[in-house]
């Protein structure tokens, strides 16, 4: 089943059922009780968005041994946690801002996302997948030299536009397996396979669990493959005008377009 939110042609926001080339609108909560209302739109009539407005995001670094490699890091003993802030949180087809006080080493991460489905509080491992409502494309887009001189990656990761989402939730799928792909401007940059997880979905939600309560809708991004702009000869960096994609297998592609932030006087 694939779950999207949508803006109808009236402008009103709703969650979606994907099907057939149709969004067939649900009314309720999808992370409690829905069920269809009877209204559909075809999809070409419908502006999608992020699927799920999230409480929290939080993000794996070097969740892949390739690109822990690439970057020049030790391989972490345990999942290496940052959050980034929920005003990055953009949809499909929306616009990747270069930030006007950040513009030159602007990077693309393609993820697969996971979108907690009910509260997980201390979950065992054996259990944890029970906890998901489905997965989605992520883009955790990174503002390298922010992230080097801050010490820290939050400000780095969290300007706004930086965190990509889309096209839909995918309920019907096994993240053990699947081919994650990030191409800029149609060129295959990422390439792997989530089997390459140093850390797979499971034991990350397990873990996250038993040291914070997650709420249903929460965005866990489990990492990004090799392949990243700043580790490539010479750095690859986003520029406007550039288009990214972040295709994953089962679910679909995300892509974005890239622009320059519309400089504002500071208040």
């Amino acid at each position: 089943m694939r779950i999207a939110r949508v803006r109808t042609p009236k402008g009103d926001v709703s969650h979606a059922l994907i099907e057939h080339g149709k969004a067939a609108l649900v009314r309720g909560d999808i992370f409690g009780r829905w069920e269809r209302s009877g209204e559909s739109h075809p999809l070409a009539a419908v502006k999608l968005l992020a699927p799920v407005a999230p409480p929290n995001i939080l993000c794996l670094g070097r969740n892949y041994k390739a690109h822990a490699e690439e970057s020049g890091d030790d391989i972490p003993k345990a999942p290496l946690l940052f959050i980034k802030a929920t005003t990055s949180v953009i949809g499909p087809e929306d616009t990747i801002r270069i930030p006007v006080v950040a513009p030159t080493q602007v990077d693309y991460e393609a993820e697969l996302a996971v979108v907690i489905g009910k509260t997980a509080r201390k979950v065992a491992e054996r259990e944890a997948l029970g906890y998901v409502l489905g997965y989605t494309c992520g883009h955790d887009v990174s503002a390298r030299d922010c992230q080097a001189g801050d010490g820290q990656w939050a400000r780095a990761k969290s300007f706004d536009s930086f965190c990509p989402l889309g096209p839909w939730i995918e309920t019907e799928l096994n993240p053990a397996s699947i081919r994650v792909q990030g191409r800029l401007n149609g060129a295959t940059m990422q390439d792997a396979n989530t089997s390459l997880m140093i850390f797979n979905v499971a034991y990350v939600i397990s873990y996250l669990s038993r040291c914070m309560t997650l709420l249903p809708g929460t965005v866990l991004m489990s990492g990004t493959p090799a392949g990243v702009g700043f580790a490539r000869k010479p750095p690859v960096f986003l520029k406007a005008g550039d288009v990214f994609e972040v295709e994953i297998e089962g679910i679909g592609t995300l892509r974005n377009q890239v622009a320059d932030e519309v400089q504002t006087a500071a208040r």
